[in-house]
């Protein structure tokens, strides 16, 4: 209370009717806030901001005065985020960017550093930068008046430019030509805010970087000018984000992976960044630019696997910071142990990224000391980015099949994972079912143990998710447990999935859902007995689904799953019947027989050859049943056929006829 005591009189002054007392009370103002977030907060419950607004917006105020609120409210809005929504709820930005209109550039500069403050803040939403048309054009044109409107303006431009639309906005509006020459500015400020632009506007906008490839600032071009400003001897701030540009540009497709500006300048400055040297948001940075810069390129990947001993370098990441760490500076102690687990996101992400394509690279990652269990240990982690990292780090390792064999069969990853699936938010699901999928391929020893800790349970759940990712992991990983499984599987399977979810997933509007569904049918209904046993209980529906498959607007792949899936149900020995007997399937297998695509013919065909091979019991019945439809004629049409794998089976088919 006494506290308030003091700073009422601070407030009442700003009501006083002498203008110069007005002022004079502003100035003290200011001077009592800088620094003290207690006296910031009284003066914002006590309601300085709705007057101190009103005296900036007043057209009788003198420019003095309206410069003076400016700066109180800068203040203000550098204490809390409190303080900001405060400031917002009073409407502070509609305001600040009305004083943008003054002639005067010392206000103007009072108020593009308030709103350049209040826009840093993570409370405020991006979008009231937007929502006036007029406001982008007239911050473009405030560029060229001092290098504080640079600095402030380059700031707020870097700090509101989220995703495609905002891009397109600053793009369309001469963002590139009037911040490109901002990058020779004798002020290291302003340089600094231009690059944070230009890596903020490149990030996956073909479009920017295209056009920054070609632009040329005092005669240099724009690439160029950012591999100077990634030289050692420039502060690692600017190395870090020029390096961030130039790799934005390159995944972004304006620079070609193997330009000497990739290989020889970004991708060693970020091998730099990851070295224990360095500050602990440097290293986080560097790898996590690193890993975005050599993802879709294995090339890259093996020259950053060899740089600096990066893979043993990426080790310590996991060892800082510890009791022995040499941290005189007990702040950054305090810091750096509140923000270690980013050093081990980052480090997974890395991982991931330098062992996506390389059999070798993934051996050196596990052999690096206790990698795996680290991985492991990451995969329970209370933070979700560093689970999702750690899983999508071991995703990357599990498609090795050698890997699968061993490091992972000792370390039981599979547990940890299952652990994992059990309830994970959406984006770590896709990644751990992904990698579910790897594990349940038949070569890997992980199967059995998987399938007895209720795999597919899980499995059958995630295939009714809303999210079509999981539904497709999902539906995979049955596919994968099918095939070449025990029959004791397949019925588990089909029973958990029932008959119902399964025609629900054959008339998924996804095409990958549909494919992999396809797939676990066709696994399924493969080695006689299993084809009988299965097509005596479900046939009835499995030869509706089918049909209507074929009837549907399907593309060619589509339709020649479902046609093998025909082939393998001819191959049963009591579950041929259910073709036999059905003469609108007939006629479309003579139908696809006759088709202009090859890969739907040969499918047809093996369907053929399934139902008139000659030592199985009924084939002559089958053989004359098929002769009055008129299919040996087809045959001895296709027998033609300039195609050798269709005129074999062609010929194949008609000797059963012969024999």
């Amino acid at each position: 209370r006494e506290v308030t005591a003091s700073s009422r009189h601070y407030v009442d002054r700003l009501f006083d009717p002498d203008p110069q007392k007005v002022l004079q009370g502003v100035i003290d103002m200011k001077n009592a806030v800088i620094g003290n977030n207690k006296q910031k907060a009284n003066l914002i419950v006590l309601g300085a901001v709705p007057r101190l607004l009103y005296l900036l917006q007043q057209e009788t105020s003198s420019t003095e005065l309206k410069t003076e609120c400016a700066v109180v409210l800068g203040s203000l809005a550098m204490g809390t985020e409190n303080n900001v929504k405060s400031l917002l709820d009073c409407h502070i930005i509609p305001a600040l960017l009305q004083g943008l209109l003054s002639p005067d550039l010392k206000f103007i500069e009072a108020c593009l550093r308030c709103l350049r403050t209040i826009f840093t803040s993570p409370v405020t939403p991006e979008e009231l930068l937007y929502t006036d048309a007029t406001v982008i054009p007239h911050l473009m044109a405030l560029l060229s008046r001092s290098r504080y409107t640079q600095e402030y303006i380059c700031q707020i431009f870097s700090h509101c430019c989220k995703g495609p639309d905002h891009q397109t906005i600053l793009f369309n509006h001469g963002a590139v030509q009037n911040i490109a020459h901002l990058l020779t500015s004798v002020s290291y400020k302003v340089r600094m805010q231009a690059l944070k632009c230009f890596s903020v506007l490149a990030f996956e906008n073909p479009q920017v970087s295209m056009t920054l490839v070609n632009v040329l600032v005092d005669g240099e071009l724009l690439p160029q000018i950012f591999v100077k400003m990634l030289q050692r001897d420039k502060p690692i701030e600017m190395q870090l984000t020029s390096a961030k540009c130039l790799t934005y540009m390159c995944r972004a497709g304006a620079i070609r992976t193997d330009d000497n500006c990739i290989v020889l300048k970004t991708l060693p400055c970020l091998v730099r960044m990851c070295s224990k040297e360095r500050l602990l948001e440097e290293r986080v940075e560097g790898a996590e630019t690193l890993a975005y810069l050599i993802e879709p390129d294995v090339e890259l990947q093996r020259i950053a696997s060899i740089t600096d001993h990066l893979i043993a370098m990426l080790a310590d990441y996991f060892k800082y910071p510890s009791s022995v760490s040499a941290i005189t500076d007990i702040k950054r102690l305090d810091h750096d142990l509140k923000h270690a687990h980013e050093l081990r996101q980052a480090a997974f992400k890395l991982y991931a990224s330098l062992g996506a394509n390389d059999e070798d690279i993934r051996k050196k990652i596990i052999e690096t000391e206790n990698m795996m269990d680290r991985i492991v240990t990451g995969l329970s982690e209370s933070s979700v980015k560093v689970r999702l990292a750690a899983v999508r780090c071991l995703h990357s390792l599990s498609r090795s099949v050698q890997q699968l064999r061993t490091s992972f069969q000792d370390h039981a990853v599979w547990k940890p994972l299952m652990k994992v699936l059990q309830n994970a938010p959406d984006e770590i699901l896709v990644v751990a079912s992904s990698m579910l999928c790897n594990l349940l391929l038949e070569f890997s020893p992980s199967k059995e143990p998987i399938l007895e800790s209720g795999a597919v349970e899980l499995l059958c759940g995630l295939t009714q998710s809303e999210n079509p990712a999981l539904r497709v992991n999902g539906i995979w990983a049955l596919m994968n447990m099918a095939f070449q499984a025990e029959q004791k599987i397949k019925a588990d399977i089909l029973r958990s999935l029932s008959t119902e979810q399964l025609f629900r997933l054959l008339s998924d509007s996804d095409l990958n859902v549909l494919m992999k569904t396809l797939g676990l049918l066709r696994n399924l209904l493969s080695t006689r007995p299993h084809i009988d046993k299965i097509m005596s209980t479900h046939g009835k529906q499995i030869m509706q689904a089918v049909t209507l498959i074929l009837e549907g607007e399907h593309n060619i792949e589509v339709k020649e799953q479902t046609l093998c899936i025909l082939a393998n149900i001819a191959d049963g020995t009591t579950a041929k019947e259910l073709i036999m007997t059905n003469d609108d399937i007939l006629q479309k297998i003579k139908y696809y027989m006759g088709h202009s695509h090859v890969k739907l013919q040969l499918a047809a065909m093996f369907c053929i050859s399934n139902l008139i091979w000659n030592e199985e019991e009924g084939s002559q019945e089958r053989q004359d049943k098929l002769r009055d439809m008129g299919i040996v004629d087809i045959l001895h049409k296709l027998s033609q056929s300039p195609d050798s794998n269709l005129c074999d089976k062609a010929k194949m088919a008609l000797q059963q006829y012969l024999a």
